[in-house]
């Protein structure tokens, strides 16, 4: 990858790049405006969720998320020639749909902790888990009003409305196909890559896309940051599947194996079960086939991809996808300093921890 020494899998962890602080007050305090504190209880739940408030409603700072996707869009907005303010409500929106959907796959997953809370399912309850999701959806729709105040001409306001909308109903059908895989021995690569660019890659590309969609003079501009997100949903994934089979448990808050024990189709699973022969392959099969998983099976499965050099396979492609994600950017003139943050960018979620 251009200007970074990343293609050992032992590369260094990464700081969080200067653009996600560059970004973060505008847009946390844009997000607090839109999720008002003058509205019925459900909107407690979100600014809990957010992590503004505790579960009695009491102002508190907890843990928050990188805001990836509303930071992506920002920078993409200001590197194509536009201003953080014309895209500001197309990243807040992009934030709050990012967090519906979280709140959602919580209680897919049954997953009772996120960012060391209680999730909204397993604190109230999951009705009301279920509908404050929903509120927050509508909540992101609503946002995209702001446009028009930002200057937004008509037209690229449809654009944007529409583009949002089909990325998250993108981003749905990819959760669908992920909870459908689970469980599943035969599930090919190819099944994996068209999912995660569905669940991950559609609101990761979309960022970009909107951003440059709402900054950008030239169409050639607007496509190249869409496939620069393309590329990205990508590196994100695979980088998130590695994490979840061999990540540190201080990081990421979960134990080493974890996807494994849930038996979740993730890149590490799908690949060594579709290179794996003879015993090891039988052992894959054997193992896959019970109901639950115990710390032994974990291992086992652990040695058989340490065989098949899963953890490298998954860290190869990963890179290859960044030297693409810059190849998009190629084509298009930015100013240096952009460059410079758009290949710090993907050096972080190459190498992150959590």
């Amino acid at each position: 990858m251009t200007n970074t020494p990343v293609h050992s899998t032992n590369a260094q962890p990464a700081a969080l790049p200067d653009m996600f602080s560059r970004y973060r007050a505008v847009l946390s305090a844009a997000m607090r405006r839109q999720v008002s504190s003058d509205r019925v209880g459900v909107y407690d739940l979100l600014r809990y969720y957010l992590g503004w408030v505790d579960k009695d409603g009491n102002p508190c700072s907890a843990t928050e998320g990188k805001a990836l996707r509303p930071t992506l869009c920002l920078f993409a907005c200001e590197a194509s020639g536009g201003s953080v303010g014309q895209a500001l409500p197309a990243a807040v929106a992009l934030e709050l749909i990012h967090n519906f959907s979280l709140i959602h796959d919580d209680i897919q997953d049954r997953d009772e902790t996120r960012h060391h809370r209680s999730t909204l399912w397993a604190e109230w309850g999951i009705p009301k888990a279920l509908v404050a999701g929903n509120v927050l959806r509508i909540v992101a729709d609503m946002s995209l009003n702001g446009l028009g105040e930002r200057h937004v001409d008509p037209e690229r306001m449809l654009g944007v409305v529409n583009l949002l909308a089909e990325a998250y109903l993108e981003m749905i059908e990819g959760q669908y196909l992920d909870i459908s895989y689970e469980g599943r021995r035969d599930i090919g690569m190819v099944d994996y890559l068209n999912m995660i660019a569905r669940k991950t890659g559609a609101l990761i590309r979309c960022s970009l896309n909107l951003g440059a969609m709402i900054g950008a003079r030239h169409t050639a501009t607007v496509d190249a940051f869409r496939e620069f997100g393309r590329s990205l949903g990508y590196v994100f994934q695979i980088r998130d599947d590695v994490l979840g089979v061999w990540g540190d448990e201080e990081s990421t808050g979960k134990p080493v194996g974890a996807d494994i024990a849930r038996k979740k189709n993730s890149l590490p699973v799908v690949y060594a079960m579709s290179v794996a022969s003879g015993s090891d392959k039988q052992l894959l099969d054997e193992t896959y086939g019970r109901d639950e998983l115990d710390d032994d099976d974990v291992s086992m499965v652990l040695e058989v991809m340490d065989k098949v050099r899963t953890k490298e396979y998954a860290h190869r492609i990963a890179v290859d996808h960044c030297d693409a994600a810059m190849r998009a950017l190629s084509a298009v003139e930015l100013g240096p300093e952009f460059r410079q943050q758009a290949e710090e960018l993907i050096h972080f979620l190459l190498v992150r921890q959590h």
